[in-house]
């Protein structure tokens, strides 16, 4: 791919059209940009944060395009990540939903120093303790720290076999993007992390939050 003619962000018809329906549902919300950026890396493929904010939240180095009526805003430090990907809808016919493909990938992480043992220098991400600690570590180091930039928050409320139960808050609780966020970051990187987990569900009554948001919670 010519990164140099690559656009930076292509959105398909069906899913400008879910991203305006969405916006439709909250207060002022013909004043808000669309924002996506890159949270993390799971699985090698990037995660994403997905939210409304106003635009005149923007820095001056991050990328503002422009879709039909729809405003999206892409942080700088994401611009080079997000360049040439695609927002569109998943083919889940169960679960229909925003999906984001990208033809970037996240760098490898290194390899470690063989002078250096396991015993002297335990991996930052290593994980400890039985599935329910180890979700909380991971929602900790890297779930919460990333949606906290728009006032989100992540917290667990059950374990059952291989399904784990969240709740969402502030800035996620009521967000149309919530399912977004859940999807293709939170969901990722809990399930990167930790392998017994196949299925992670959203309890939270976003009917209840800041900016209702009525669509089923995915499951």
């Amino acid at each position: 791919m010519d990164r140099a003619a690559a656009p930076l962000l292509t959105a398909t018809p069906h899913a400008l059209k879910k991203v305006q329906e969405i916006r439709a549902g909250e207060p002022d919300g013909d004043k808000l940009a669309l924002w996506l950026e890159v949270s993390g890396a799971a699985q090698g493929e990037y995660t994403y944060d997905v939210y409304f904010d106003v635009v005149d939240a923007a820095a001056a180095e991050d990328a503002v395009t422009h879709h039909d009526d729809l405003t999206v805003v892409i942080p700088a430090g994401s611009v080079e990540r997000l360049t040439g990907a695609t927002l569109g809808m998943s083919r889940d016919l169960l679960n229909p939903g925003l999906a984001i493909t990208n033809p970037n990938r996240p760098p490898a992480p290194p390899a470690p120093s063989p002078a250096v043992g396991a015993a002297d220098a335990p991996p930052v991400g290593d994980l400890t303790g039985d599935v329910a600690q180890r979700i909380l570590q991971v929602l900790e180091r890297q779930i919460n720290p990333s949606i906290a930039s728009h006032g989100g928050r992540a917290d667990l409320v059950a374990v059952e076999n291989d399904t784990v139960y969240l709740r969402l808050s502030g800035g996620c609780q009521g967000c149309g993007m919530a399912s977004v966020t859940l999807g293709q970051g939170i969901e990722v990187a809990i399930k990167d992390n930790i392998p017994e987990i196949t299925n992670v569900v959203d309890v939270t009554d976003h009917a209840q939050g800041a900016n209702p948001y009525y669509e089923a919670a995915k499951t």
